[in-house]
């Protein structure tokens, strides 16, 4: 028996407690919160240091999160057994058993403490912006949170059953699971500080890194003093001085969002623009993108900053700058299989596949480790460092990229006319034809045929050339 109301408003969708807290700004707060929360276990930690791009990436990793807590919260219910079925697989290839760090993304255990922390960190939320949820508003949040593990592994009892039931399930965890593991000090003490600026911001880095030096701070500061006190003393996080009121400020801040009219802060729209392309052909990605150059031009005006160079990509000879923003994907500065896997993880869900094309395509990127592995290793650690693979570039176009790009191809290919047209190629780039295809043989104009997609990805891969649709792609943070 459990004291979860059996509400007329559906789990799912329209009306539920997500579904107005999914475009809250407090919930950004909240979200960031839960991450560290998570990290602090210690199999979770140790899967986000050797899978996750959020260092690297952390915008488009916060694009594809949203949208899959959007297809997972909705109402339709086969999107929803979709999704799941992929979150599934994705997190089935994420387990180590030896080492120092094993972990398992598939342990259920696990998997419900993750959601443990979204719904914890909601009741927290709440709580510290002065609007608490009431007895009745929590029990509804927390069946929610329920209803999606349920749906995502069927395992919803691996949560306790009710909202008493769940605070000594919480607290037992936080004072006997919980660690200050490296991704916890990473996300603290590293991501805010030295995170990329968004794509369409690019033009303007002098303005992101000033902004970036003060926010960084405040938002690892807020984070911290947020935390479960016993949490805070066995990790030996500090609390800044002040830090408490600045939490209090923040949180009030962020709520005060509720009085603005309906509709002006859209979480789908404020995500999707900070993880769009600056060269995207949306009229909102150009707009933004127009006013960010006329701010900066303002700036340079009115002030002694230095001037800001237009944001380029790196030239094509500088092997470290490929190194770090395209092969490295999990930012730790050297390339192994979980880079390569980001990439596969990356195509896969731009392009929605499904088995077996999604495997085809993991399978693919796994024959192009094991050939550079084979060509670039020369020390044999199981790892590329930058000095080897600086070394052998040239062995990194070998017949399994080629077979990458095949399958690549045949994936965006949906129709299996053998061309990638209009429609195919926005599904995959996000953006309209970026290349000139007004030359060639008979409908070149209206396609990107096999050969030059091949082709263009290959130069792309082996670091000969940044100027194709495969760098936002591949490279964008």
């Amino acid at each position: 028996m459990t004291d979860t109301p059996t509400a007329e408003v559906p789990l799912f969708g329209p009306g539920s407690k997500f579904d107005t807290f999914v475009d809250d700004p407090r919930w950004a707060l909240a979200l960031v919160r839960a991450l560290v929360l998570e990290a602090a276990h210690p199999q979770v930690g140790a899967a986000l240091l050797d899978n996750s791009t959020f260092v690297a990436h952390p915008w488009r990793r916060l694009w594809n999160t949203y949208r899959s807590l959007r297809r997972m919260f909705g109402a339709d219910d086969e999107v929803r057994a979709r999704e799941a079925a992929r979150l599934n697989r994705l997190h089935a290839r994420m387990r180590a058993g030896a080492g120092e760090r094993p972990y398992d993304a598939m342990d259920p255990e696990v998997r419900a403490w993750v959601v443990a922390t979204l719904f914890e960190s909601t009741v927290t939320m709440c709580r510290l912006s002065g609007q608490p949820l009431d007895p009745a508003e929590m029990d509804r949040v927390y069946a929610e949170y329920r209803a999606f593990l349920g749906a995502l592994d069927g395992e919803e009892a691996r949560l306790p059953g009710s909202v008493r039931e769940f605070w000594p399930y919480y607290d037992r965890v936080v004072a006997e699971e919980l660690e200050n593991t490296e991704a916890v000090r990473i996300i603290l003490y590293r991501l805010f500080d030295h995170v990329p600026a968004p794509p369409l911001l690019h033009g303007v880095p002098t303005l992101w890194a000033a902004g970036r030096a003060v926010a960084g701070p405040v938002i690892g500061a807020v984070t911290v003093a947020s935390l479960p006190e016993a949490f805070r003393k066995r990790a030996g996080l500090a609390e800044v001085p002040g830090a408490g009121a600045l939490l209090r400020s923040a949180y009030f801040g962020a709520g005060l969002a509720r009085f603005l009219p309906e509709g002006w802060i859209e979480a789908e729209t404020v995500v999707g623009l900070l993880s769009a392309s600056p060269d995207g052909d949306d009229p909102r990605v150009r707009a933004v993108r127009d006013t960010v150059r006329r701010a900066g031009a303002f700036v340079r005006l009115v002030t002694p900053l230095p001037a800001e160079p237009a944001w380029a990509p790196p030239p094509s000879d500088d092997a470290g700058e490929f190194f770090d923003a395209v092969l490295d994907q999990t930012g730790d500065g050297r390339i192994t299989w979980p880079d390569l896997a980001a990439m596969a993880r990356e195509l896969a869900t731009r392009l929605d596949l499904d088995e077996p094309q999604e495997t085809r395509l993991y399978t693919a990127y796994a024959d192009w480790w094991r050939e550079l592995q084979s060509a670039l290793d020369t020390d044999g650690d199981g790892r590329i460092s930058r000095e080897e693979y600086a070394a052998g570039v040239p062995s990194l176009a070998g017949p399994a990229l080629i077979e990458v790009a095949e399958v690549l191809f045949d994936a965006t290919d949906t129709d299996g006319d053998q061309r990638i047209d209009a429609e195919e190629y926005r599904r995959l780039f996000r953006t309209a034809f970026r290349r000139d295809l007004s030359k060639g043989g008979e409908g070149a104009g209206e396609a990107y045929s096999r050969g030059d997609f091949v082709r263009d990805f290959l130069s792309f891969m082996a670091g000969r050339r940044r100027t194709t649709p495969f760098d936002p792609l591949l490279a964008q943070a």
